[in-house]
């Protein structure tokens, strides 16, 4: 069976955030998935839906699949680098801030 997939790279929010949006679509159809996504209000939803789509159309024109017969077969969210700041506090200390990015990805193939 072939699966066709889409990923982002560094998306400035943190996996912990994508992956309780992710859970959401996993196994689900890709006209299911994109309309769950829509009406959820999480920053991560709109990364989501922009890679089902992208996974959709992979899928279609670079493998040959039906695009009515797609379903999310994964979706997860893998964590990127941090990169470190610093938020200046009381007596001339300084407290870290780590902001945390991620490597999005979306799987989707045919159902059997």
């Amino acid at each position: 069976m072939s699966e066709a997939k889409a990923s982002l790279s560094f998306a400035r929010i943190s996996p912990r955030k994508v992956n309780v949006v992710c859970e959401l679509i996993r196994g689900k159809d890709v006209e299911m998935a994109t309309a769950i996504l829509e009406h959820t209000p999480k920053a991560a939803s709109e990364y989501l839906i922009k890679l089902v789509k992208s996974a959709a159309a992979n899928a279609e024109n670079n493998h040959g699949m039906d695009a009515d017969k797609l379903v999310v077969k994964a979706a997860y969210a893998d964590a990127g680098m941090t990169m470190k700041r610093m938020q200046p506090v009381s007596k001339g200390r300084g407290y870290r801030i780590n902001k945390r990015t991620s490597h999005i990805t979306v799987v989707v193939a045919e159902k059997e």
